[in-house]
Protein backbone atom coordinates (compact mmCIF):
# COMPACT_ATOMS: atom_id res chain seq x y z
CA UNK A 1 0.00 0.00 0.00
CA UNK A 2 2.13 2.96 -1.67
CA UNK A 3 1.63 6.42 -0.56
CA UNK A 4 1.21 8.07 -4.25
CA UNK A 5 2.81 11.29 -4.83
CA UNK A 6 0.43 14.08 -5.37
CA UNK A 7 2.77 16.98 -3.89
CA UNK A 8 6.42 17.63 -3.49
CA UNK A 9 7.25 14.40 -0.98
CA UNK A 10 7.19 10.80 -2.62
CA UNK A 11 6.84 7.80 -0.25
CA UNK A 12 8.56 6.47 2.58
CA UNK A 13 11.44 4.85 2.61
CA UNK A 14 10.69 3.06 5.56
CA UNK A 15 7.83 2.96 8.08
CA UNK A 16 8.45 1.73 11.64
CA UNK A 17 5.37 1.62 14.27
CA UNK A 18 6.91 2.71 17.51
CA UNK A 19 4.93 0.86 20.77
CA UNK A 20 6.29 1.52 23.95
CA UNK A 21 5.30 0.75 27.66
CA UNK A 22 2.86 -2.10 27.40
CA UNK A 23 3.77 -3.26 31.22
CA UNK A 24 1.27 -6.21 31.00
CA UNK A 25 0.84 -8.74 33.78
CA UNK A 26 0.69 -12.70 34.02
CA UNK A 27 -2.64 -13.46 33.00
CA UNK A 28 -3.76 -9.90 31.82
CA UNK A 29 -4.42 -8.65 35.16
CA UNK A 30 -5.11 -5.16 35.28
CA UNK A 31 -2.28 -2.53 35.90
CA UNK A 32 -2.91 -1.08 39.39
CA UNK A 33 -6.22 -2.73 39.30
CA UNK A 34 -7.88 -0.62 36.75
CA UNK A 35 -5.86 -0.52 33.28
CA UNK A 36 -6.51 -2.86 30.49
CA UNK A 37 -3.36 -3.40 29.36
CA UNK A 38 -4.34 -6.28 27.59
CA UNK A 39 -7.73 -4.92 25.92
CA UNK A 40 -5.15 -1.70 24.53
CA UNK A 41 -2.61 -3.72 23.14
CA UNK A 42 -5.31 -5.44 21.03
CA UNK A 43 -6.83 -2.00 20.22
CA UNK A 44 -3.17 -1.19 18.63
CA UNK A 45 -2.60 -3.88 17.10
CA UNK A 46 -5.95 -3.78 14.88
CA UNK A 47 -5.15 -0.56 14.65
CA UNK A 48 -2.09 -0.85 13.30
CA UNK A 49 -3.58 -3.73 10.98
CA UNK A 50 -5.28 -1.13 8.98
CA UNK A 51 -1.86 -0.44 7.36
CA UNK A 52 -1.11 -3.79 5.80
CA UNK A 53 2.43 -4.79 4.54
CA UNK A 54 3.06 -0.77 4.46
CA UNK A 55 4.69 -1.58 7.60
CA UNK A 56 8.94 -2.50 7.94
CA UNK A 57 8.89 -2.78 11.48
CA UNK A 58 7.25 -2.78 14.83
CA UNK A 59 9.97 -1.38 17.33
CA UNK A 60 8.42 -2.08 21.13
CA UNK A 61 10.92 0.16 23.20
CA UNK A 62 10.65 -1.46 26.10
CA UNK A 63 8.74 -1.74 29.38
CA UNK A 64 6.70 -4.90 28.29
CA UNK A 65 5.81 -6.81 30.98
CA UNK A 66 5.42 -4.74 34.42
CA UNK A 67 6.85 -7.15 36.62
CA UNK A 68 9.13 -9.36 34.18
CA UNK A 69 6.69 -12.12 34.04
CA UNK A 70 7.35 -15.06 31.49
CA UNK A 71 3.41 -15.39 30.73
CA UNK A 72 3.41 -11.22 30.17
CA UNK A 73 5.62 -11.52 27.55
CA UNK A 74 4.23 -14.34 25.91
CA UNK A 75 0.86 -12.22 25.60
CA UNK A 76 2.92 -9.38 23.96
CA UNK A 77 4.18 -12.03 21.79
CA UNK A 78 0.93 -13.65 20.97
CA UNK A 79 -1.13 -9.72 20.43
CA UNK A 80 2.10 -8.38 18.29
CA UNK A 81 3.82 -11.73 16.43
CA UNK A 82 0.84 -12.66 14.38
CA UNK A 83 0.44 -8.68 13.10
CA UNK A 84 4.44 -8.42 12.24
CA UNK A 85 3.89 -12.03 10.31
CA UNK A 86 0.62 -10.56 7.93
CA UNK A 87 2.50 -7.24 7.37
CA UNK A 88 6.02 -8.79 7.04
CA UNK A 89 7.54 -6.65 9.16
CA UNK A 90 10.57 -6.98 11.64
CA UNK A 91 9.20 -7.27 15.74
CA UNK A 92 12.30 -5.73 17.50
CA UNK A 93 11.83 -5.87 21.27
CA UNK A 94 13.66 -3.27 23.18
CA UNK A 95 14.44 -3.51 27.26
CA UNK A 96 12.85 -1.28 29.47
CA UNK A 97 13.23 -0.93 33.14
CA UNK A 98 10.56 -2.82 34.52
CA UNK A 99 11.81 -5.70 32.13
CA UNK A 100 13.89 -8.71 33.57
CA UNK A 101 16.51 -9.79 30.89
CA UNK A 102 16.00 -13.50 31.44
CA UNK A 103 12.89 -13.97 31.18
CA UNK A 104 12.64 -11.14 28.22
CA UNK A 105 15.51 -12.88 26.33
CA UNK A 106 13.74 -16.53 26.49
CA UNK A 107 10.12 -15.61 25.97
CA UNK A 108 10.50 -12.69 23.07
CA UNK A 109 13.73 -13.45 21.56
CA UNK A 110 13.57 -17.50 21.94
CA UNK A 111 17.42 -17.18 23.28
CA UNK A 112 18.99 -18.70 26.35
CA UNK A 113 17.98 -17.11 29.49
CA UNK A 114 20.83 -14.88 30.79
CA UNK A 115 21.37 -11.54 32.53
CA UNK A 116 23.71 -9.79 29.98
CA UNK A 117 22.58 -6.89 28.40
CA UNK A 118 20.48 -7.13 25.58
CA UNK A 119 22.05 -5.16 22.54
CA UNK A 120 21.01 -6.76 19.00
CA UNK A 121 21.57 -4.63 15.42
CA UNK A 122 18.67 -5.59 13.33
CA UNK A 123 19.00 -4.71 9.58
CA UNK A 124 15.84 -3.48 7.45
CA UNK A 125 15.97 -3.13 3.98
CA UNK A 126 19.21 -1.18 4.13
CA UNK A 127 18.08 0.58 7.66
CA UNK A 128 19.72 -0.19 10.62
CA UNK A 129 18.14 -0.88 13.77
CA UNK A 130 20.05 -0.82 17.07
CA UNK A 131 18.05 -1.98 20.18
CA UNK A 132 20.11 -0.58 22.99
CA UNK A 133 20.03 -1.82 26.35
CA UNK A 134 20.19 0.71 28.90
CA UNK A 135 18.48 -0.88 31.66
CA UNK A 136 20.11 -0.84 34.91
CA UNK A 137 19.47 -4.50 37.01
CA UNK A 138 17.61 -3.79 40.34
CA UNK A 139 17.02 -0.42 39.17
CA UNK A 140 14.33 2.10 37.44
CA UNK A 141 17.28 4.83 36.17
CA UNK A 142 18.81 4.04 32.93
CA UNK A 143 22.85 4.05 31.92
CA UNK A 144 24.93 3.54 29.38
CA UNK A 145 28.18 2.49 30.68
CA UNK A 146 31.45 2.28 29.05
CA UNK A 147 31.38 -1.52 27.70
CA UNK A 148 27.92 -0.36 26.22
CA UNK A 149 28.79 2.75 24.28
CA UNK A 150 32.14 1.08 23.10
CA UNK A 151 29.46 -1.56 21.45
CA UNK A 152 27.80 0.89 20.17
CA UNK A 153 30.52 2.72 18.99
CA UNK A 154 31.26 -0.67 17.39
CA UNK A 155 28.27 -1.63 15.98
CA UNK A 156 27.18 1.92 14.00
CA UNK A 157 31.58 2.60 13.01
CA UNK A 158 30.54 1.94 9.49
CA UNK A 159 27.35 3.94 8.07
CA UNK A 160 24.57 1.71 6.96
CA UNK A 161 22.99 2.60 3.20
CA UNK A 162 19.95 4.07 4.65
CA UNK A 163 21.40 4.80 7.56
CA UNK A 164 21.01 4.20 11.36
CA UNK A 165 17.44 4.32 13.60
CA UNK A 166 18.65 3.70 17.99
CA UNK A 167 15.93 2.35 20.04
CA UNK A 168 16.20 2.36 23.46
CA UNK A 169 14.01 2.96 26.44
CA UNK A 170 15.42 5.67 28.55
CA UNK A 171 15.63 8.70 26.17
CA UNK A 172 17.99 11.19 25.98
CA UNK A 173 15.74 13.82 26.41
CA UNK A 174 14.43 16.52 28.90
CA UNK A 175 11.05 16.10 30.84
CA UNK A 176 8.59 18.26 32.96
CA UNK A 177 8.26 15.71 35.34
CA UNK A 178 10.73 16.28 38.38
CA UNK A 179 10.46 12.46 39.65
CA UNK A 180 11.55 11.52 36.42
CA UNK A 181 14.93 13.26 36.58
CA UNK A 182 15.67 10.70 39.23
CA UNK A 183 15.26 7.88 36.94
CA UNK A 184 17.10 9.45 33.16
CA UNK A 185 19.35 8.18 31.14
CA UNK A 186 22.93 8.28 32.46
CA UNK A 187 26.15 8.82 30.05
CA UNK A 188 24.33 11.04 28.08
CA UNK A 189 27.70 13.02 27.81
CA UNK A 190 30.08 10.43 26.06
CA UNK A 191 26.33 8.97 24.13
CA UNK A 192 26.45 12.56 22.44
CA UNK A 193 30.50 12.03 21.81
CA UNK A 194 29.64 8.19 20.38
CA UNK A 195 26.50 9.54 17.92
CA UNK A 196 27.51 13.10 17.01
CA UNK A 197 28.43 12.94 13.68
CA UNK A 198 27.71 9.40 12.21
CA UNK A 199 24.71 8.74 10.52
CA UNK A 200 22.16 7.79 13.09
CA UNK A 201 19.14 9.49 12.02
CA UNK A 202 16.43 9.14 14.88
CA UNK A 203 16.50 7.89 18.22
CA UNK A 204 13.27 6.14 19.72
CA UNK A 205 12.58 5.84 23.41
CA UNK A 206 10.06 5.20 26.06
CA UNK A 207 9.61 5.46 29.77
CA UNK A 208 8.33 9.09 30.11
CA UNK A 209 4.68 7.43 29.18
CA UNK A 210 3.40 10.57 27.33
CA UNK A 211 4.70 11.36 23.42
CA UNK A 212 6.81 13.92 23.04
CA UNK A 213 9.92 14.75 20.50
CA UNK A 214 12.93 16.81 21.12
CA UNK A 215 16.76 16.55 20.05
CA UNK A 216 19.55 15.38 21.45
CA UNK A 217 23.42 15.51 20.14
CA UNK A 218 21.64 17.23 16.90
CA UNK A 219 19.57 13.88 16.48
CA UNK A 220 15.90 13.85 16.18
CA UNK A 221 14.32 11.63 19.66
CA UNK A 222 10.89 10.85 19.69
CA UNK A 223 9.34 9.00 22.13
CA UNK A 224 6.13 7.32 22.13
CA UNK A 225 2.88 7.45 24.59
CA UNK A 226 2.52 4.73 26.14
CA UNK A 227 0.01 1.95 25.96
CA UNK A 228 -0.35 0.66 29.82
CA UNK A 229 -1.10 4.33 30.82
CA UNK A 230 -0.73 7.86 30.51
CA UNK A 231 1.30 11.01 32.26
CA UNK A 232 -1.31 13.75 33.30
CA UNK A 233 1.25 16.74 32.19
CA UNK A 234 -1.52 19.32 33.40
CA UNK A 235 -0.45 18.47 37.26
CA UNK A 236 2.39 19.86 39.32
CA UNK A 237 5.59 19.59 38.30
CA UNK A 238 6.07 17.55 41.62
CA UNK A 239 3.69 14.77 40.96
CA UNK A 240 3.58 12.08 38.73
CA UNK A 241 0.25 11.29 38.12
CA UNK A 242 -0.51 8.49 35.59
CA UNK A 243 -4.49 8.07 34.27
CA UNK A 244 -6.49 5.54 32.81
CA UNK A 245 -6.44 7.07 29.05
CA UNK A 246 -4.55 9.16 26.81
CA UNK A 247 -3.21 5.77 25.15
CA UNK A 248 -1.43 6.63 22.11
CA UNK A 249 1.75 5.08 19.71
CA UNK A 250 3.31 6.64 16.68
CA UNK A 251 4.09 6.13 13.41
CA UNK A 252 7.65 6.85 11.68
CA UNK A 253 7.86 7.81 8.32
CA UNK A 254 11.96 7.95 7.08
CA UNK A 255 12.18 9.51 3.85
CA UNK A 256 15.66 9.88 1.83
CA UNK A 257 16.30 13.22 3.06
CA UNK A 258 14.49 13.50 6.25
CA UNK A 259 12.20 11.85 9.03
CA UNK A 260 8.78 12.47 9.90
CA UNK A 261 6.93 11.39 13.48
CA UNK A 262 3.40 11.04 13.73
CA UNK A 263 1.23 10.25 17.30
CA UNK A 264 -1.88 8.19 17.17
CA UNK A 265 -4.14 7.92 19.35
CA UNK A 266 -5.48 4.76 20.48
CA UNK A 267 -9.19 3.82 20.57
CA UNK A 268 -12.26 3.45 18.57
CA UNK A 269 -13.72 6.90 17.97
CA UNK A 270 -16.91 8.68 15.84
CA UNK A 271 -15.70 9.86 12.50
CA UNK A 272 -15.92 13.54 12.12
CA UNK A 273 -15.50 13.18 8.24
CA UNK A 274 -14.16 10.42 5.77
CA UNK A 275 -12.76 10.70 2.86
CA UNK A 276 -12.23 7.23 1.16
CA UNK A 277 -9.92 5.51 -1.57
CA UNK A 278 -12.91 6.20 -4.23
CA UNK A 279 -11.90 9.83 -3.56
CA UNK A 280 -8.21 9.52 -3.64
CA UNK A 281 -8.48 7.53 -6.95
CA UNK A 282 -10.08 10.33 -8.58
CA UNK A 283 -7.73 12.83 -7.77
CA UNK A 284 -5.13 10.36 -8.60
CA UNK A 285 -6.79 10.22 -12.30
CA UNK A 286 -6.70 14.19 -12.42
CA UNK A 287 -3.93 17.02 -13.45
CA UNK A 288 -2.81 18.88 -10.72
CA UNK A 289 -4.80 21.50 -11.60
CA UNK A 290 -7.95 19.73 -11.34
CA UNK A 291 -6.76 18.55 -8.20
CA UNK A 292 -6.28 21.53 -6.66
CA UNK A 293 -9.88 22.34 -8.38
CA UNK A 294 -11.47 19.20 -6.93
CA UNK A 295 -10.03 19.37 -3.79
CA UNK A 296 -8.26 22.89 -2.74
CA UNK A 297 -10.84 25.38 -3.63
CA UNK A 298 -12.76 26.57 -0.86
CA UNK A 299 -16.63 25.83 -1.44
CA UNK A 300 -19.74 27.63 0.02
CA UNK A 301 -19.84 27.07 3.92
CA UNK A 302 -16.42 25.77 4.11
Amino acid sequence: MQHPQLGRYAAARHVIAHVSDTHLLHGGAPLGGVADTVAALAEVSEQLERLGGSIDAIIVTGDVADLGESDAYRLARASLEPLAERARARLIWVMGNHDERAAFRAELLGEPAGDSPVHRVIEVDGLRIIALDSTVPGYHHGELDDAALDWLAAAIDEPAANGTVIALHHAPIATPLALMDVIELRGQDRLAEVVRGRDVRLILGGHLHYATNGSFAGIPVSVAGATAYTMDLTRSPRTLAGVDGGRSFSLVHLYPDGVVTSVVPVGRYAAVTTLDEDFLAEIEAASPDERLERFSRKREGE
